[in-house]
C-alpha cells in the first residue's frame, strides 16, 4: 500500500471515526492532555476475562491524534491486557501506516498513552 492510501486511511478515521462516545461505568477511563498543541482525549475501557470487551473515546485534535486513536481502538477489540500493555510506538506507526516523525510523536501516541495508564489501573 502506497504512503497516500495510509495518509488516506488516517484521514478517513478522523473524518468518520470508529469508537467515538463515552462508555458508560467502564472500568476504567483515563485522559491525557498535551498543552503543546491542545490534542485532549479520554479512553474508557471494559474488560472481561483479561480481555478488552468494549473501548470508546472522545476529545478533540489533530488528524493524527483523532484518526490514530479511531484505528487504535478499533484494532485492540479482544486484546489481552498485557498484550496492551506491551504495545509501543513502533506498533502505532505499523497501525496506521505512517511514521509520523519527532514533531508529530505525541499526536500519534496520545490515545496509547492513555489506553496503557486505563490499563494500568485495571491490572492494580
Amino acid at each position: 500500500m502506497s504512503l497516500d492510501l495510509y495518509a488516506e486511511e488516517l484521514i478517513s478515521n478522523y473524518e468518520h471515526p470508529h469508537n467515538k462516545g463515552k462508555i458508560d461505568n467502564p472500568d476504567a477511563e483515563m485522559h491525557e492532555y498535551n498543552p503543546v498543541c491542545g490534542d485532549d482525549i479520554t479512553i474508557y475501557i471494559k474488560v472481561s476475562d483479561n480481555k478488552v470487551k468494549e473501548v470508546k473515546f472522545e476529545g478533540q485534535g489533530c488528524a493524527i491524534s483523532m484518526g490514530t486513536a479511531s484505528m487504535l481502538t478499533e484494532s485492540i477489540k479482544g486484546k489481552s491486557l498485557s498484550e496492551i500493555s506491551a504495545m509501543g510506538f513502533k506498533d502505532i506507526v505499523e497501525l496506521i501506516g505512517v511514521d509520523p516523525g519527532p514533531a508529530r510523536l505525541k499526536c500519534a501516541t496520545i490515545s496509547l498513552k492513555a489506553l496503557q495508564k486505563a490499563v494500568q489501573k485495571i491490572k492494580h
